[in-house]
């Protein structure tokens, strides 16, 4: 039998929540690896991979955790993880970018679609609309992975793809 699950959380947002999730699942035995956590609106996406102990179904963790309070009116899943549990070089984090500007349509698939051809894959993102005088900003942090040897070819074309639509871009290397 598998023994390592992905446990998908998508529910109202509350302080605490990480916490009581994670403590119930300790508590079960159960160990946790890589996990991700983001407010969306007023709602929460929590989404981790973990091992369970011998003897303990994924039936039983899904009850176990919808008995949690904060989960009450989720939609949660616990299912068998069929992937590789540890990653390989594309999710080691190379650079770190932050654009900023303007919201409009497109913004992320225009960006996205610059990386490919480096060989750079996209580890982490995170998107924000945020009300300011002028409207609605966007804000747009991606961790990444860009292979050596084409960091700066890559590093300048996001940042001339943000320039082309008038975004601002910051990026830095992360040093290992």
């Amino acid at each position: 039998m598998n023994n390592t699950a992905v446990i998908s959380i998508l529910c109202a947002d509350h302080p605490g929540l990480i916490a009581e999730v994670s403590g119930r699942l300790f508590d079960l035995g159960v160990n946790l690896g890589d996990a991700t956590f983001a407010v969306l609106g007023g709602g929460a996406e929590f989404t981790l991979v973990a091992k369970l102990p011998s003897g303990l179904g994924f039936a039983e963790i899904e009850q176990e955790l919808k008995s949690l309070k904060l989960l009450k009116d989720a939609k949660l899943s616990v299912a068998p993880f069929a992937y590789r549990e540890t990653h390989d070089e594309q999710a080691m984090i190379t650079h770190r970018v932050e654009i900023t500007g303007d919201d409009s349509p497109g913004l992320i698939a225009r960006l996205s679609e610059a990386l490919p051809k480096f060989g750079a894959n996209i580890v982490r993102l995170n998107s924000e609309s945020i009300p300011s005088e002028s409207g609605a900003r966007f804000l747009l942090r991606m961790a990444l992975s860009v292979p050596a040897g084409k960091e700066a070819s890559c590093m300048a074309t996001v940042a001339n793809t943000a320039s082309q639509l008038n975004l601002k871009c910051q990026w830095q290397q992360v040093i290992r």
